[in-house]
């Protein structure tokens, strides 16, 4: 059956086309009858939050900006469809010649499961700079970022108390990073 052999190959885009590309090449699949053979495209995002001027925005990233991946039998036929989709530059491969992906790289990429859209926050500021603190009880105190704690949305800082440094844990969208 020729779906078992379909492997993962890179199509590389021109910038900003990847969904493009993808929409037109799924559409061409479906017409010609190609389901078989092509058998996955997709254009691998998260979602990410940024936390500036006190506000979370939750924004859609591609992870692999200008690629698409495409699981397929590789033969002239789908060669030619991939290849002459709008937007498409070719394949990723030594003379445009198409290289699978490993099965390793298929895994380290998320590309068997990317129903599971990946989502991370993003912050303004790194450990070690200064920021004020925009919460009730520490209004417009001052200190360093100690560390940032992803998985718990906080930050540490270390805030001047009574002469000694003081650890102080907030949210991440409490702090600002100071000019």
């Amino acid at each position: 059956m020729p779906r078992d052999e379909a492997r993962w190959y890179v199509v590389h885009t021109y910038s900003g086309y990847e969904k493009k590309v993808a929409s037109n090449l799924a559409t061409t699949v479906e017409n010609r009858g190609f389901k078989e053979l092509i058998t996955d495209v997709c254009v691998p995002i998260e979602m990410v939050t940024e936390i500036t001027d006190d506000k979370p925005k939750t924004v859609e990233r591609k992870i692999f900006p200008g690629y698409v991946f495409v699981k397929m039998v590789m033969n002239d036929d789908t060669w030619y469809i991939v290849r002459n989709i709008r937007g498409c530059t070719g394949f990723v491969g030594p003379s445009s010649k198409p290289i699978p992906l490993s099965d390793e790289e298929v895994s380290a990429m998320g590309l068997e499961n990317q129903s599971e859209t990946a989502s991370r926050i993003e912050v303004a500021y790194k450990v070690g700079d200064r920021v004020r603190i925009k919460d009730d009880s520490f209004d417009d105190a001052e200190g360093i970022v100690e560390s940032i704690d992803m998985a718990n949305n906080t930050v540490r800082v270390l805030v001047e108390m009574f002469g000694q440094d003081t650890p102080v844990d907030l949210a991440l969208n409490k702090v600002e990073v100071l000019e």
